[in-house]
């Protein structure tokens, strides 16, 4: 499992989730920081001491930190061993979409030249397939969506439609939509939630009827950057995809 240490950012120190560790960096100009296997290493790179050591975030001692760290662990190697059995499906299939925003605080609107990309990966038997791609200007959210349209089509495009499979994914926004059953809902009101509009209504729609293709699914969710080999591999590609924009 990676920890994150964050040496220059809004608060430096050490976090246990990418997502806590980009919260920090994201628009900082000079932002200095890295991730490890080992919480040492992570303090040798912060250079921390006994007589120096500030306290980790959350306000943690160095060894609840590490005692934290050990304890998630050890639970996502069991979510992992539950995630990574395909005995049951003729394929897996993880999706992931990303962007880069710009925007210097939280929840900032994304800028038209900010990156941002998709990526799938079809696992079965011993084969896989992959792509990746990409756009400026686009949301997070709107990746994600697209990282699972592209790989839906890229199965019925495989005959694989009809076969048993299993997507996981780590974007519960695409996720609820599915597994909560919010798109017939919104689909009754006329593509709508009960509080009002509704984003990317498009790419719902698209997502709504390849659905009805694919009989035999399962959805899962799976922690990002959690140390799940094929969420951290459409990562990965997503990721190599903007860097080429």
């Amino acid at each position: 499992m990676k920890i994150y240490a964050v040496k220059k950012g809004r608060t430096p120190g050490i976090y246990r989730t990418w997502d806590e560790a980009k919260a920090q960096v994201d628009g900082f100009s000079g932002a200095e920081y890295k991730s490890f296997e080992k919480i040492t290493d992570a303090t040798t790179y912060l250079n921390w001491n006994k007589e120096t050591q500030p306290n980790v975030v959350k306000e943690d001692t160095l060894q609840n930190a590490i005692d934290k760290i050990k304890k998630q662990a050890n639970q996502q190697i069991v979510d992992n061993k539950k995630a990574n059995n395909h005995s049951d499906f003729f394929a897996t299939i993880y999706t992931d979409g990303g962007t880069r925003n710009t925007s210097t605080y939280k929840g900032g609107h994304v800028k038209p030249t900010d990156k941002a990309a998709w990526a799938y990966l079809i696992e079965w038997q011993d084969k896989r397939d992959y792509k990746a791609g990409g756009e400026l200007g686009a949301t997070n959210n709107k990746m994600e969506q697209t990282a699972l349209i592209k790989a839906l089509k890229r199965l019925i495009e495989l005959d694989f439609n009809d076969k048993n499979l299993r997507f996981v994914l780590d974007s519960k926004y695409v996720l609820d939509a599915i597994n909560k059953h919010w798109l017939t809902s919104w689909k009754k009101r006329g593509w709508k939630k009960s509080s009002g509009s509704l984003a990317n209504v498009k790419q719902w729609q698209e997502i709504d009827e390849l659905l009805t293709h694919f009989p035999h699914t399962q959805f899962d969710w799976t922690k990002g950057h959690a140390n799940n080999r094929g969420n951290e591999f459409v990562d990965h590609e997503l990721n190599k995809y903007m860097d080429k924009m």
